[in-house]
Protein backbone atom coordinates (compact mmCIF):
# COMPACT_ATOMS: atom_id res chain seq x y z
CA UNK A 1 0.00 0.00 0.00
CA UNK A 2 1.24 3.58 -1.17
CA UNK A 3 1.43 5.98 1.86
CA UNK A 4 1.70 9.67 2.26
CA UNK A 5 5.00 9.52 2.99
CA UNK A 6 5.57 7.23 0.11
CA UNK A 7 3.93 9.29 -2.53
CA UNK A 8 6.20 12.04 -1.47
CA UNK A 9 9.77 10.06 -1.38
CA UNK A 10 8.77 8.87 -5.14
CA UNK A 11 8.24 12.08 -6.13
CA UNK A 12 11.88 13.16 -5.09
CA UNK A 13 12.53 10.56 -7.14
CA UNK A 14 10.76 11.52 -10.02
CA UNK A 15 12.26 15.15 -9.30
CA UNK A 16 16.32 13.59 -9.84
CA UNK A 17 14.75 11.21 -13.45
CA UNK A 18 13.25 14.83 -14.11
CA UNK A 19 16.96 16.85 -13.79
CA UNK A 20 18.55 13.81 -15.67
CA UNK A 21 16.58 13.85 -18.21
CA UNK A 22 17.47 17.68 -18.92
CA UNK A 23 20.97 16.87 -18.32
CA UNK A 24 20.74 14.54 -21.38
CA UNK A 25 20.72 11.02 -19.64
CA UNK A 26 18.73 8.67 -18.86
CA UNK A 27 15.61 9.70 -16.67
CA UNK A 28 15.55 6.98 -13.86
CA UNK A 29 15.56 8.37 -10.12
CA UNK A 30 16.48 7.19 -6.68
CA UNK A 31 16.00 7.79 -3.10
CA UNK A 32 16.85 5.70 -0.41
CA UNK A 33 15.04 6.46 2.52
CA UNK A 34 14.96 5.79 6.69
CA UNK A 35 12.36 5.78 8.70
CA UNK A 36 10.63 8.20 6.06
CA UNK A 37 13.40 10.32 5.84
CA UNK A 38 15.73 10.85 2.88
CA UNK A 39 19.22 9.24 3.11
CA UNK A 40 20.29 9.99 0.13
CA UNK A 41 18.81 10.36 -3.67
CA UNK A 42 20.73 9.88 -7.11
CA UNK A 43 19.92 9.63 -10.89
CA UNK A 44 21.22 7.67 -13.52
CA UNK A 45 24.34 8.97 -14.80
CA UNK A 46 25.62 6.50 -17.44
CA UNK A 47 25.80 9.16 -20.00
CA UNK A 48 26.72 12.34 -17.61
CA UNK A 49 29.68 10.37 -16.25
CA UNK A 50 30.30 7.79 -19.17
CA UNK A 51 29.55 5.02 -16.47
CA UNK A 52 28.11 1.76 -17.44
CA UNK A 53 27.15 0.50 -14.03
CA UNK A 54 25.68 4.36 -12.52
CA UNK A 55 22.05 3.48 -12.59
CA UNK A 56 19.60 5.58 -10.40
CA UNK A 57 19.56 3.33 -7.32
CA UNK A 58 23.29 2.58 -7.43
CA UNK A 59 24.04 6.46 -7.73
CA UNK A 60 21.73 7.01 -4.50
CA UNK A 61 23.00 4.12 -2.41
CA UNK A 62 26.62 5.15 -3.83
CA UNK A 63 25.76 8.42 -2.34
CA UNK A 64 24.73 6.94 0.79
CA UNK A 65 28.14 5.95 1.51
CA UNK A 66 28.71 3.06 4.12
CA UNK A 67 25.67 2.02 6.08
CA UNK A 68 25.70 -0.32 9.27
CA UNK A 69 22.79 -1.75 7.90
CA UNK A 70 19.81 -1.10 4.95
CA UNK A 71 17.67 -4.07 6.97
CA UNK A 72 15.33 -0.43 8.33
CA UNK A 73 15.86 1.13 4.73
CA UNK A 74 13.09 2.04 1.84
CA UNK A 75 14.43 2.31 -1.74
CA UNK A 76 11.92 4.75 -4.10
CA UNK A 77 12.49 4.26 -7.63
CA UNK A 78 10.79 5.85 -10.96
CA UNK A 79 11.34 3.07 -12.97
CA UNK A 80 11.19 -0.77 -12.09
CA UNK A 81 15.13 -1.59 -11.17
CA UNK A 82 16.82 -4.24 -13.72
CA UNK A 83 18.64 -7.06 -12.51
CA UNK A 84 21.53 -5.15 -11.43
CA UNK A 85 19.97 -3.09 -9.37
CA UNK A 86 17.46 -5.71 -7.96
CA UNK A 87 20.83 -7.72 -6.86
CA UNK A 88 22.21 -5.03 -5.12
CA UNK A 89 19.03 -4.24 -3.04
CA UNK A 90 19.17 -8.51 -2.75
CA UNK A 91 22.58 -7.85 -1.51
CA UNK A 92 22.21 -4.77 0.81
CA UNK A 93 18.81 -6.34 2.52
CA UNK A 94 17.31 -3.01 1.61
CA UNK A 95 13.40 -5.08 2.59
CA UNK A 96 11.33 -2.81 0.41
CA UNK A 97 11.48 -1.07 -3.10
CA UNK A 98 8.52 1.44 -4.15
CA UNK A 99 8.41 1.69 -7.58
CA UNK A 100 6.80 4.39 -10.13
CA UNK A 101 7.08 3.10 -13.14
CA UNK A 102 6.40 -1.15 -14.70
CA UNK A 103 4.54 -0.01 -17.69
CA UNK A 104 7.51 0.80 -19.73
CA UNK A 105 10.18 -1.56 -18.43
CA UNK A 106 9.33 -3.96 -15.26
CA UNK A 107 10.02 -8.17 -15.01
CA UNK A 108 12.23 -8.14 -11.49
CA UNK A 109 9.24 -7.31 -9.03
CA UNK A 110 8.97 -11.51 -8.84
CA UNK A 111 12.70 -12.01 -8.58
CA UNK A 112 12.65 -9.31 -5.30
CA UNK A 113 9.35 -10.54 -3.72
CA UNK A 114 10.80 -14.41 -4.33
CA UNK A 115 13.69 -13.32 -2.06
CA UNK A 116 11.26 -11.15 0.34
CA UNK A 117 11.65 -8.18 -0.22
CA UNK A 118 7.88 -5.81 -0.11
CA UNK A 119 7.72 -4.58 -3.69
CA UNK A 120 4.66 -1.48 -4.08
CA UNK A 121 4.33 -0.66 -7.56
CA UNK A 122 2.90 2.93 -7.62
CA UNK A 123 2.41 3.58 -11.37
CA UNK A 124 3.10 7.38 -10.89
CA UNK A 125 1.19 8.96 -14.09
CA UNK A 126 4.42 11.34 -13.81
CA UNK A 127 7.04 8.28 -13.97
CA UNK A 128 5.61 6.57 -16.98
CA UNK A 129 4.91 9.85 -19.12
CA UNK A 130 8.55 10.89 -18.59
CA UNK A 131 9.57 7.50 -19.24
CA UNK A 132 7.37 7.46 -22.52
CA UNK A 133 8.87 10.50 -24.05
CA UNK A 134 12.55 9.33 -23.20
CA UNK A 135 11.75 6.08 -25.00
CA UNK A 136 9.91 7.90 -28.09
CA UNK A 137 12.69 10.60 -28.31
CA UNK A 138 15.83 8.99 -27.70
CA UNK A 139 14.89 5.17 -28.38
CA UNK A 140 18.62 4.85 -29.08
CA UNK A 141 20.04 5.89 -25.77
CA UNK A 142 17.25 3.83 -23.71
CA UNK A 143 18.32 0.33 -25.86
CA UNK A 144 22.20 1.22 -24.87
CA UNK A 145 20.42 1.54 -21.16
CA UNK A 146 18.81 -2.06 -20.98
CA UNK A 147 21.31 -3.80 -23.09
CA UNK A 148 19.25 -3.96 -26.37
Amino acid sequence: MLTDTDARLLHIAYNEAKAGFDEGGCPIGSVLARGGEVVSQGRNQRVQGGDPIAHGEMDALRKAGRQKTYRDTTLYTSLSPCMMCSGTIIQFGIPRVVIGDTVNFGGNEDFLRSRSVEVIIAQDPDCIALMKRFITEQPELWAEDIAE
